[in-house]
């Protein structure tokens, strides 16, 4: 069998249930204390046997707006109809290229009215009836932008990292390039492309549709992303939780092989292998998990007594994304539809929406806030353009990921933190704020759902993450009446 195949096929059950099985807790505690050390969070405990499980827990004393914690994604994807309104790195998802970049292939693309990222400068000639009833601009205006020829004022006020290509040549994916200074050789312009190729080693390699991909058919590739974006997005996010483990599975069996030497005679067996495959599982084996189908929130158009139905059609629609992805990635049944179920389950109860404020919001904010004869002049280059965003300009970029460290936060209505992004985060992290001061020993809690909602309400939105609410507010409604 080809290196490029993961030759462990897990169809037998003992090895299915070994990796849906949840880690023992002495490996779950050491696993998150390496974690914290890695995010450098001093100041956070996560207890793996705390009252609802896992619990994230306080060891200093936090004031009202500090930061808690800054928490990079496990697996993190932008929504696909978001990707007309913002470029951004497929990796970390701050905005790349410049303010007149961003203006212009929004444009662009709407002009053409399609419903995908394309390559600047696609032949797609179809139209899109919302942008008619914009001003529009010629297209020689929208294409200098695009190339840099048009310079908007004050642009430079609002510097972008530079685009950086997919490694392997896709026309989907695109990466920040981070200029630095360097002082050793005292001149500038030397560039980091490390998000293209972290991104290219943990997930994209076997996900790119390019001439460099990994995928054994990135024809049904092409056609499982499809499908995703026509049915669910969360496909998309299951897709890259199996790519990372994948390829730290490869990694784990090549350093095997070195170490034993080129000529190891050892049998190459499922079973032999089975135990790196646990092992490049193991950052997802942390997460909670239940069946998509389990326990995906029943549709308020749907009665009782359709459940069972509608949680088949959700079955069967997880099965097709599989079926494809599998013809994409494998030759063999590596995951089970347990498994993938169990991936998707994992996002639907523990995602957070992946939210970075547009910079070109901030630029529009900021002509409108010039003085009056400042205003005047920029405006005769920048407002035709301006005019042809209309109200779009402030849209974010928009998405969902799984932080390892934020889901481990547990659900109160009466929260002391909250996932809030400050000016300064330009990116994808998940950066969570004290809502009130917050002493040592004390647990961190988030709310899962809108707090202010009437007492019914909120209970039967958590019903959907399989437990009661019990905190201090929900005690006091419910002892009321």
């Amino acid at each position: 069998m080809e290196d490029s195949v993961c030759p462990i096929d897990v169809q037998f059950p003992d090895q299915i249930s070994a990796l849906l099985s949840p880690p023992p807790l002495s490996q779950v505690q050491e696993y998150f204390d390496a974690l914290v050390a890695e995010r450098q969070c001093s100041g956070l405990r996560v207890k793996s046997e705390s009252e609802h499980g896992k619990g994230v827990y306080n060891e200093l004393d936090f004031q009202e707006d500090d930061l808690i914690l800054k928490d990079q994604m496990l697996a993190g994807a932008q929504h696909s109809s978001n990707k007309i309104d913002c470029l951004v790195c497929s990796s970390c998802f701050r905005f790349i290229g410049s303010i007149e970049l961003q203006i212009g292939r929004k444009l662009y693309l709407e002009e053409l009215g399609v419903s995908c990222v394309d390559e600047c400068g696609s032949s797609d000639e179809t139209r899109c009836s919302s942008s008619s009833e914009k001003f529009r601009l010629p297209r020689d205006t929208i294409q200098s932008l695009m190339n840099g020829h048009l310079h908007l004022p004050y642009s430079e006020n609002f510097d972008l990292p530079s685009v950086v290509s997919c490694l392997g040549g896709c026309e989907e994916a695109f990466y920040c390039r981070e200029e630095v200074n360097s002082a050793s050789h005292n001149k500038t312009g030397f560039c980091s492309q490390s998000c293209a190729e972290a991104d290219w080693s943990t997930f994209h390699s076997l996900l790119c549709t390019g001439p460099g991909s990994s995928s054994h058919n990135t024809e049904a590739l092409e056609k499982f992303t499809t499908h995703a974006d026509e049915t669910n997005d969360i496909f998309i996010l299951a897709a890259k939780v199996i790519s990372f483990s994948v390829l730290r599975y490869r990694k784990l069996k090549a350093a095997r092989v070195e170490n034993r030497g080129k000529h190891d005679t050892s049998n190459p067996c499922n079973t032999c292998n089975f135990p790196l495959l646990l092992e490049a599982w193991k950052p997802v084996s942390m997460g909670f998990k239940k069946r998509w189908w389990d326990c995906i929130a029943l549709p308020e158009d749907i009665e009782s007594c359709d459940e069972a139905e509608f949680r088949m059609q959700i079955k069967d629609l997880a099965f097709e994304s599989l079926q494809l992805l599998k013809e994409a990635i494998f030759d063999e049944e590596l995951f089970s539809l347990d498994i993938y179920g169990h991936i998707i389950g994992m996002f639907e109860l523990n995602n957070l929406d992946l939210v970075v404020a547009s910079p070109v919001e901030d630029y529009v904010l900021y002509i409108d806030d010039l003085p009056l004869a400042q205003k005047k002049e920029a405006g005769m280059i920048s407002m035709s353009i301006l005019d042809a965003l209309g109200d779009d300009y402030s849209i974010p970029c928009q998405g969902s990921a799984f932080f390892p460290l934020q889901s481990c936060m547990n659900h109160s209505c009466v929260p002391n933190a909250k996932a809030f992004k400050r000016d300064e985060d330009k990116d994808g992290q998940a950066t969570i704020i004290a809502l009130r001061p917050i002493k040592k020993g004390e647990e961190i809690t988030i709310s899962y759902i809108d707090e202010d909602l009437p007492f019914k309400e909120r209970q039967e939105s958590l019903a959907d993450y399989g437990f009661i609410c019990k905190c201090p507010k929900c005690t006091e409604e419910e002892e009321e009446g």
